[in-house]
C-alpha cells in the first residue's frame, strides 16, 4: 500500500522532469534546433496538424532550418503558420523549401532564455510539490482509516519528503547543465 504510494511519487516526479526537459526543447539556444518548431501547427486540408507530420524539417547548421513539404502545395501554408507562430524569425520561401535563418544569439537573448529557464524550472518544482501533497494526502487517508499507525504514517511521509527532495536535486542540476548550454557562446 505504502509502495504503491511510493511509485506513484516517483512515477509522476519523473514524468515532471521530462516535461521540464521538452519545455526546455522550446528554448532557444546558441544552436538552432528544430525543437523550436514543435508547437507549430499548419493548416492541412482544413485540419491543424504538426508540421513534422506535413514536412522534412532539418537544422542544416548552427543557424539554419530546412523545411521541406511532402506535397509542395503546402509551402505557403506552412509559410503562413511560421509567421503567425512568431518565433523570431521570418521564413524564406523558395517555392520548394522554406529555409529559416536564425541570426546568432545576443547575450540579452541567451540571459532572456535563461530567465524562462528558470521559471520553467519553478513551474517544475511547484509540480514535484503538487506531487508530494497528493501523496502524503493519500497517507493521511490511509492513517486515518486506520490501515497503518501513527508510526508507518510518519515514515511514509518522511520518505516522501526524500523523494521530492531528490527530485528537486535533479530539477536543479538539470536546470544548471541548460543555463550552461544557454550561456555558451
Amino acid at each position: 500500500m505504502l509502495n504503491e504510494i511510493y511509485e506513484y511519487t516517483k512515477e509522476h516526479m519523473e514524468k515532471s522532469i521530462e516535461a521540464l526537459k521538452k519545455d526546455y526543447g522550446t528554448l532557444r539556444s546558441g544552436k538552432v534546433s528544430t525543437k523550436a518548431l514543435n508547437n507549430i501547427k499548419v493548416n492541412y486540408y482544413g485540419t491543424p496538424t504538426d508540421l513534422s507530420q506535413v514536412a522534412t524539417i532539418l537544422a542544416v547548421d548552427a543557424t539554419t532550418i530546412s523545411i521541406t513539404p511532402w506535397e509542395k502545395n503546402l509551402v505557403g501554408a506552412i509559410e503562413k503558420a511560421i509567421l503567425e507562430a512568431n518565433i523570431g524569425v521570418n521564413p524564406n520561401n523558395d517555392g520548394i523549401s522554406i529555409k529559416l535563418f536564425f541570426p546568432p544569439m545576443t547575450m540579452e537573448q541567451r540571459n532572456d532564455s535563461v530567465k524562462k529557464a528558470k521559471g520553467m524550472t519553478e513551474d517544475s518544482k511547484v509540480a514535484i510539490r503538487n506531487i508530494r501533497k497528493n501523496s502524503n494526502d493519500k497517507i493521511k487517508k490511509i492513517h486515518k482509516d486506520k490501515l497503518i499507525t501513527d508510526d508507518e504514517s510518519k515514515k511514509a511521509e518522511a520518505e516522501v519528503q526524500k523523494i521530492t527532495d531528490s527530485f528537486i536535486v535533479k530539477t536543479d542540476d538539470t536546470f544548471k547543465a541548460k543555463e550552461k548550454e544557454l550561456l555558451t557562446v
